[in-house]
Order: structure tokens, then C-alpha cells, then sequence
């Protein structure tokens, strides 16, 4: 892939691979949500889908994880209020609202690894909604 692609491509000028490779591994869009009707706020719980592998971070069914979970977020450049759902530390979210990538992004870090080790994704804090019923606010989506 083209080094910095995202520098000099908007969202919808990339190929599918650049697309896919703008997903830094956080595994927060995998989280059960909620939202206060009041606020409007975005609350992340620990409470991870179902398909969500714990130990990567990563969708065990990611082709047909929509299919599979009705509530799956999958984001396409025709329904941007989808965004709106993302971590203010998402790629595609930060992209569309004109900024840049974060140095721990594995595209500028040059690591997968770098994700996790930044305290950005869920590793180590999630739990499948398999196996609890109780859920805790994770954080607050800025």
C-alpha cells in the first residue's frame, strides 16, 4: 500500500484495501453501546459482541458479521451519521472531520501491536456478551 495514502486521498477516492487497512484493531465499534436519550451521549460497555475474539480484537466472522448481528456497525461513506457512533480515536471518524491519524494508528506506528499497547483498544477490558448479563461503561465517547 501507498505510504500515508490517507494524507492525500479522502475517504472516498481509497480502494477498498486502504479502506479496511483504516481500521486501527480497537475493537470499540464491536462494543455494546449506549446512548443517553436526553444528551444525546454515547457510553461504551464492556460487553463485547458475540463474534468479537477476545484475544485479537478482531471479528471471528468479519464477511458475514452483518448477517450474523443486526446491530453490526458497518460503515460506508452513503450513511455518515454512522460515524457519529465511532470513538473520537477512529480512523474513519477522524478522517471525515478533516484530521490525521494518531502516532500509536498502526499505519503510522508500522505495528499492529502498537494499538493495543497505547491503551486505545478494548484487549484485556472486554467481556462477550456470551458470557454476562451485567454491563459497565467502559467510557464515554467524546
Amino acid at each position: 500500500m501507498t505510504e500515508q495514502f490517507w494524507k492525500r486521498k479522502s475517504l472516498s477516492q481509497m480502494s477498498h484495501a486502504e479502506w479496511e487497512s483504516l481500521c486501527d484493531g480497537c475493537a470499540l465499534c464491536c462494543m455494546h453501546k449506549l446512548e443517553d436519550e436526553d444528551t444525546g451521549e454515547v457510553f461504551y460497555t464492556d460487553v463485547a459482541c458475540r463474534l468479537l475474539n477476545l484475544e485479537t480484537c478482531r471479528c471471528r466472522d468479519y464477511p458475514g458479521r452483518a448477517k450474523k448481528v443486526a446491530e453490526c456497525l458497518t460503515l460506508s461513506l452513503d450513511e455518515p451519521e454512522a460515524f457519529s457512533w465511532l470513538p473520537t480515536t477512529c480512523a474513519y471518524r477522524l478522517l471525515a472531520d478533516g484530521g490525521d491519524l494518531a502516532a500509536w494508528h498502526p499505519l503510522v506506528s508500522g505495528r499492529p501491536e502498537s494499538v493495543h499497547e497505547a491503551g486505545i483498544s478494548v484487549m484485556g477490558r472486554a467481556r462477550s456478551e456470551n458470557d454476562t448479563d451485567e454491563w459497565t461503561v467502559l467510557q464515554q465517547r467524546s
